[in-house]
């Protein structure tokens, strides 16, 4: 059974939260700020974390940088869950290292379709012997120490990352939407999934692989279509 850290300082909403998830078979701690929660992840390790942003004390941005920061909790899923819903406070949550952006008011079995999703492909899948380097033009990734290698340069990547960039070169040269990649690569069903966290998370590989990042060659963008890598 999964145990789902649920941080808002709204105690109806985190009840509410609590009650819903817990009739769906999970475990659910509770915390109404940002100093509590902190405490809480390192008492408890709980396998999820929903976070509000706007919270006293200690807002959810925070609380995700410093969790991101520690080599015992950097790994553990993350899903805002707010009512900030302009498109730069998901840019400001995705960048703070978030898994998921879900806004208020929200729908509990929208909540749960996005937690199963993220469950299932917290760890990428053992690589098989034969496939420990993948190669598609310049670029290489090793899928069992999750480092990309771009001209003798090792760049190491977030889960979510590697599962992106592996499914991409996987299919070199095939262009795949936002809302393929979200269903394919992460297991969201269809229309349940938030394109502006391919957005985010190709950006962010963008950032770390290409030599400029405004003109990228190595994660290309096919307009109105979607992303693809190319041998070169």
């Amino acid at each position: 059974m999964a145990l789902i850290l649920v941080v808002d300082d709204d105690v109806y909403v985190a009840d509410t939260m609590q009650r819903g998830l817990q009739k769906r078979g999970y475990e659910v701690a509770t915390a109404y700020n940002g100093i509590e929660a902190l405490g809480l992840v390192q008492d408890q390790h709980p396998d999820l974390i929903i976070l509000d942003i706007s919270m006293p004390r200690m807002n959810g941005i925070e609380v995700c940088h410093r969790l991101r920061a520690d080599e015992k909790t950097k790994s553990i899923p993350i899903i805002f869950l707010t009512a900030r819903s302009m498109i730069e406070d998901k840019i400001e949550g995705f960048e703070a290292g978030a898994d998921d952006y879900l806004t208020k008011p929200f729908d509990i079995q929208e909540l749960e379709l996005r937690i199963r999703a993220i469950l299932r492909r917290c760890q990428p899948p053992p690589a098989e012997p034969s496939a420990d380097i993948l190669t598609v033009g310049p670029l290489s990734l090793n899928c069992r120490s999750f480092e990309a290698i771009i001209n003798e340069r090792s760049v190491l990547l977030t889960p979510i990352e590697f599962e992106l960039l592996h499914h991409l070169m996987s299919h070199p040269g095939e262009v795949f939407s936002s809302e393929r990649l979200l269903q394919e690569v992460w297991n969201y069903p269809p229309g349940t999934g938030d394109p502006a966290l391919v957005r985010m998370h190709i950006k962010n590989l963008r950032s770390k692989l290409e030599p400029n990042a405004s003109q990228p060659t190595l994660i290309r963008t096919v307009s109105r279509h979607g992303y693809t890598v190319r041998p070169q």
